[in-house]
C-alpha cells in the first residue's frame, strides 16, 4: 500500500465524506493530503472535536488508505482520471468553494475549465413548457455563436433534457453524478451517457461502491453550482432540488437566473419565488443569458479579427480593463475565476472585459482556460 499525496487525497476525502469542508481545511492547513497524513497526530491537538480525533488515529488512517488503493486500481483498469485539487485538469472554478471535493473522477472528452459553463438544472417533473425553454436557450446559444460546456446531474426531467440538447447542438456537456462510476443512475440514462463521454463526459467525488444515498444528491449540486459561470433555472416545485441548486450558486457568487412561469402552475413557482426575491434575474432567451453576462458572439469576435483590430500604442483602456491587464503583468497567465478573486470583479463582468481586451489585441485566451497577456 502506497502512501503519497494521491493516495493521502483519496484516505482523507473518504474519512471526512461527511464533512467536505473539513476535508479542505486540513488540506489548506497543511498544504498538503500527505502531510496531513504526517501530521495526523497534532490534527486532534490543534481542531479539536470528534471529526478532528478520528483524523488522529492510525487504524482510521489504515483502513481508508486500503480503499484509496484499491480504488487507484479501479481506475487505472477503467480509464478513469483521479482529478486532484491544485492540479490544472481540475475544475478551477471550484476553488473558490468553501466546501469544494479534494478529489474528482472523470471519464470524458470535454475541458472542464472551458471559457463558458452553464449548469441548466430543474425539476425531474419536467413540462411540455419547460422542454421548450431548455430547446430555445440551448438552440438559441448556437445560433448566436456561443457554445459553452453545459452541465447537470443527468437526473430525469430538466437534467437529461439538457444534456440531449446539448449533444443534437454540438456543445460538450457533463453529467455530474451522486455516486462512483461503477454504475449509472437512472439506468436508463445509460444511452445518453455514453454518447456523452465522446461529447462532454461524466463527473463524480465519489468513490466507487458508494451508496446511492439522497444525500449524495443533495451534495453534488454544490458542484454543479460552482462549477459554472451562470447557473439557470428552466422549472421547479417550491421546495424543488433545482432551487437548491440556484441558492448554493448565490451563495457562491454565481450568475443566476430563472425563466418565469404561469401563476399558480406548481412546477414554476419555485422559479417564481426565485425572481421576486431577487434571487434570480428573469430570462425568457438565449438572448437574455448573453446580454447578462456579457458574452458576445464568436461571429462578433471573428470580425473584430478580420478588420485588423490590434493592440495599438496607445490603448483607451477603462479603469477596469487596466486593473485586468495589471493582474495579468504581475502573475502572468491566469484564468477566468483567478481572474476574479484577485481583480475582485465578478466572473460575469470579467467576461465581459477579456472580450474587448481580446478584441483590441491585449489577451489571447490559452489552453486550459488560461488568459495570456500579450506584450
Amino acid at each position: 500500500m502506497e502512501i503519497d499525496e494521491l493516495h493521502c487525497m483519496l484516505a482523507l476525502t473518504r474519512m471526512a465524506a461527511s464533512n467536505p469542508s473539513f476535508a479542505l481545511q486540513l488540506y489548506r492547513q497543511w498544504d498538503s493530503a500527505l502531510a496531513v497524513y504526517e501530521h495526523r497526530d497534532e490534527v486532534a491537538r490543534m481542531l479539536g472535536g470528534s471529526m478532528a480525533r478520528r483524523f488522529s488515529d492510525q487504524h482510521e488512517w489504515n483502513e481508508a488508505l486500503g480503499k484509496a488503493d484499491a480504488e487507484v486500481t479501479f481506475t487505472k483498469k477503467h480509464n478513469i482520471r483521479i482529478l486532484q485539487m491544485g492540479q490544472p485538469e481540475y475544475p478551477q472554478r471550484l476553488n473558490e468553494c468553501v466546501d469544494a471535493p479534494l478529489v474528482l473522477y472523470y471519464m470524458g472528452s470535454a475541458d472542464l475549465n472551458a471559457q463558458r459553463v452553464v449548469s441548466i438544472v430543474g425539476t425531474r417533473h419536467i413540462t411540455a413548457y419547460g422542454r421548450d425553454c431548455v430547446q430555445q436557450l440551448i438552440t438559441g446559444l448556437k445560433a448566436a455563436g456561443v457554445l459553452p460546456l453545459i452541465i447537470s446531474g443527468l437526473a430525469y426531467g430538466v437534467d437529461v433534457c439538457a444534456h440531449r440538447n446539448a449533444l443534437e447542438n454540438g456543445m460538450d456537456t457533463i453529467g455530474v453524478l451522486a455516486h462512483g462510476l461503477d454504475e449509472l443512475y437512472p439506468p436508463r440514462h445509460r444511452d445518453t451517457a455514453k454518447e456523452m463521454l465522446h461529447q462532454g463526459g461524466l463527473l463524480t467525488e465519489y468513490m466507487t461502491q458508494s451508496r446511492v444515498d439522497k444525500i449524495n444528491f443533495i451534495r453534488r449540486n454544490r458542484i454543479v453550482a460552482g462549477m459554472a459561470d451562470a447557473v439557470v433555472l428552466v422549472e421547479s416545485a417550491a421546495h424543488g432540488g433545482g432551487l437548491v441548486t440556484a441558492n448554493i450558486a448565490n451563495d457562491y457568487n454565481r450568475a443566476v437566473f430563472a425563466f418565469p412561469g404561469a401563476v399558480g402552475a406548481p412546477y414554476s413557482e419555485g422559479c417564481n419565488q426565485l425572481i421576486r426575491r431577487n434571487g434570480a434575474a428573469l430570462i425568457t432567451s438565449a438572448a437574455d443569458l448573453l446580454e447578462s453576462m456579457g458574452w458576445q458572439t464568436e461571429a462578433e469576435l471573428q470580425k473584430a479579427k478580420k478588420n485588423g483590430i490590434e493592440r495599438s500604442l496607445f490603448l483607451d483602456l477603462t479603469d477596469e480593463e487596466k486593473l485586468v491587464v495589471d493582474v495579468l503583468d504581475q502573475c502572468g497567465d491566469l484564468q477566468l475565476n483567478q481572474l476574479s478573486v484577485k481583480t475582485n470583479i465578478t466572473i460575469g463582468q470579467i467576461t465581459a472585459l477579456l472580450f474587448q481586451l481580446e478584441m483590441k489585441g491585449v489577451v489571447r485566451p490559452m489552453a486550459g482556460g488560461n488568459y495570456h497577456l500579450l506584450h
